[in-house]
C-alpha cells in the first residue's frame, strides 16, 4: 500500500528548533498520536505505520531527534526530560480536542515514558513498540556501533542488523541508511544523566506494550517485564515474524493493535 509523504513542520521550543512530520486529519475531534523514533534514527521508519494510522483517522506527529532532520539544539549535558520536552512541544502544538497518545519505538519508549511522566495531563495512553526489557545481551548494543558506522564493511553491518533488528526473511538493507552516530552518543549520554526514579513510573495513563516474538531485546523470559513493572495498567500484545524493527517489519499488524487499543480507551 502506498501512502503520501507527511507534511514537514518546525517549531521553537525554548531555543530548540524541533522539526517534525505530520500526517492525518486536521479535524478537531481527531485523536493525536506522537511517535518517537529509536536511537539515532528518525521518523522515516514509521512511514507505513503512520500511513495506516492516518488512514484510520488519527492525527500522527513524528518529531526528529536533536541533531537530525532539521531539529537543532544542545546535544551535550541533556537528559531524557530535555528530549521529552521537545516531543511534548510538538504534541502541544498539534494535539486536538480528541486527546493525545504518545508512542515510542525502542529507545523512543524511554522518551515516551518520560513524556507521560512529565506531562500526565496531556496523555490519554502510552504505547511501547519493541521496548527492551530490564536488561539484554550487551552484544546487541555493541552491534549498533557497527550498524551505524558507514565505514564498516556492509556485510558486517547487515549481519548485525539481522542479529539485532530483523526477523528471518525480512530485508535489513534499507536500514543501512538513516543512522546518526553523534545522535546515538548523545542519546546514550542522556540516559546516564537522567535519574531513573524521575521517569520510571511512566505517568498514570494506560499502557499498550507491543513486542515482536523474535526480538532479542525482549526474549521470552522478559515478555512480562512491563506487565510486572506497571501493573495493572499494561496490555501486552505479541507480533510474530518481527524483531526489534517491529514497526517497519509489520506496520499493518502494529497499526491494527494500536487502533483497537486506542478505540477501547
Amino acid at each position: 500500500m502506498s501512502f503520501p509523504s507527511p507534511e514537514l513542520r518546525t517549531l521553537n521550543n525554548g531555543g530548540v528548533t524541533v522539526a517534525y512530520a505530520i500526517a492525518g486529519p486536521t479535524d478537531p475531534g481527531a485523536r493525536t498520536i506522537c511517535i518517537i523514533a529509536s536511537t539515532g534514527r528518525g521518523p522515516g521508519d514509521f512511514h507505513h505505520l503512520a500511513g495506516h494510522l492516518a488512514d484510520a483517522g488519527l492525527r500522527v506527529v513524528m518529531p526528529w531527534p536533536r541533531g537530525m532532520g532539521g531539529t537543532e539544539g544542545p546535544l551535550d549535558g541533556i537528559d531524557f526530560h530535555d528530549l521529552a520536552a521537545d516531543a511534548a512541544a510538538v504534541l502541544r502544538a498539534e494535539m486536538t480536542e480528541g486527546g493525545a497518545i504518545v508512542a515510542g519505538h525502542a529507545y523512543g519508549c524511554w522518551i515516551a515514558r518520560t513524556l507521560a511522566q512529565d506531562y500526565p495531563e496531556m496523555i490519554d495512553g502510552l504505547i511501547l513498540i519493541a521496548a527492551g526489557g530490564g536488561t539484554w545481551d550487551p552484544a546487541l548494543s555493541l552491534a549498533i556501533n557497527v550498524i551505524m558506522d558507514p565505514e564498516a564493511p556492509e556485510e558486517d553491518r547487515l549481519a548485525r542488523l539481522r542479529m539485532a533488528f530483523f526477523a528471518e526473511g525480512h530485508d535489513p538493507r534499507p536500514w543501512l541508511k538513516g543512522w546518526s552516530g553523534k545522535v546515538v552518543l548523545a542519546q546514550r549520554a542522556a540516559k546516564t544523566l537522567t535519574d531513573q526514579d524521575s521517569w520510571w513510573g511512566s505517568g498514570s495513563a494506560p499502557v499498550l506494550d507491543i513486542v515482536g516474538k523474535q526480538d532479542p531485546f525482549r526474549p521470552p523470559e522478559a515478555r512480562e517485564f512491563y506487565v510486572d513493572l506497571l501493573a495493572p495498567r499494561v496490555t501486552l500484545r505479541l507480533v510474530d515474524d518481527a524483531s526489534h524493527a517491529l514497526p517497519d517489519e509489520q506496520p499493518e499488524q502494529v497499526a491494527q493493535l494500536m487502533l483497537e487499543w486506542i478505540a477501547a480507551l
